[in-house]
């Protein structure tokens, strides 16, 4: 072999063993992609930041995600999967953190989906504490670029879905706050019938938390912090009691398995990627997102405030002050029936 080739070999097992970095990446399947392909930034969780305007406990309120400054979606521009390699682990943002009681969510209609306080009868929406829970007893909120399909029987529940990204409760002890994007390890879920709608509620916990490299499944919970998952379970049954509502059905009864979950979860993320890509009916979904160019849904983070006349700044008003009821205990009876006390 002359010197040339030689050569020429060296340099190509150079060029073969260069480090990742200096690749172009792989497209994560419904994730960020790099701004070689139109998007404004690569996705980092270093870069993330929130844009709140106006007072809490208003239906005015909104709060932004941002990525370098610059608007993205809660929903849509968060990838599902932090490592596509370990998929018991979900991206989760936090919407309501652990006791507190304002019915915080991502807006479906808006553009980019800010979160913002939802209403019940014109006014803010709140959940009452339910003895022996203060409000929300853990923290709540939902697993991006997923999407519970209104347009179909799910097969397991043989209800539609309710139109949402899937909800997460994480049992952690981090008290979290409105926005956050965590990391958490998924242990099994619930499958409520709300209304006549799939709704699930899964069961996960902070990477962080200590307890995480311990437990692996909701069973697993229960030798250390024994009663927890039955106590959430039957809250998510009873919550809407005092409001006058009715006990609400968990289908199957008890959490399902995390393999099971798994599975479910990706079929959700897949529904998500028929709703960006415009292949289903969205209703009055906003799907606008920021990070994957090849779609009609794409728009760039860059030009999103002007094009969607979203405020350019943070500006933090007082929260306004909530209805007196919403700060008393509620309590049930065996039969999950509120117990009142007589007039006098």
């Amino acid at each position: 072999m002359g010197i040339q080739n030689l050569i020429a070999l060296a340099f190509f097992a150079l060029a073969s063993a260069s480090p990742l970095e200096e690749r172009a990446p792989p497209l994560p399947p419904g994730g960020p992609q790099p701004p070689g392909h139109g998007a404004c930034s690569t996705f980092d969780y270093k870069k993330l930041g929130l844009r709140e305007v106006g007072a809490r406990n208003t239906l005015g309120w909104r709060v932004w995600l941002t990525l370098d400054g610059n608007p993205i979606s809660f929903w849509h521009d968060v990838p599902l999967y932090p490592d596509l390699t370990n998929k018991q682990v979900v991206n989760y943002v936090v919407e309501i953190p652990r006791w507190t009681d304002g019915k915080i969510e991502i807006r479906r209609p808006e553009p980019l989906n800010p979160i913002f306080h939802d209403d019940r009868n014109d006014a803010p929406r709140y959940v009452e504490s339910v003895w022996p829970h203060k409000s929300y007893p853990f923290l709540y909120g939902s697993v991006p670029q997923t999407w519970e399909n209104p347009n179909l029987d799910h097969n397991f529940t043989g209800y539609p879905g309710d139109n949402d990204p899937m909800d997460l409760f994480d049992i952690g002890q981090d008290p979290g706050y409105i926005g956050q994007v965590k990391q958490v390890k998924v242990l099994g879920g619930l499958a409520v019938n709300d209304g006549g709608e799939t709704d699930w509620k899964l069961i996960g916990i902070d990477m962080k938390d200590p307890l995480a490299p311990l437990v692996n499944s909701y069973e697993d919970v229960e030798k250390y912090r024994p009663g927890t998952v039955q106590a959430f379970r039957d809250w998510f049954t009873y919550y809407k009691v005092p409001r006058g509502d009715d006990v609400i059905p968990i289908i199957g009864d008890t959490y399902q398995n995390v393999s099971f979950i798994i599975d479910t979860i990706e079929e959700s993320h897949g529904w998500w990627k028929d709703l960006v890509s415009g292949s289903e009916d969205s209703g009055k979904i906003n799907y606008n997102q920021t990070s994957q160019a090849g779609l009609d849904s794409f728009v760039s983070c860059k030009e999103a405030t002007k094009k969607f006349k979203l405020p350019k700044k943070e500006k933090i008003e007082p929260a306004a002050d909530k209805p007196d009821k919403y700060k008393w205990w509620y309590y049930l009876d065996e039969e999950k029936n509120l117990v009142e006390i007589p007039s006098s």
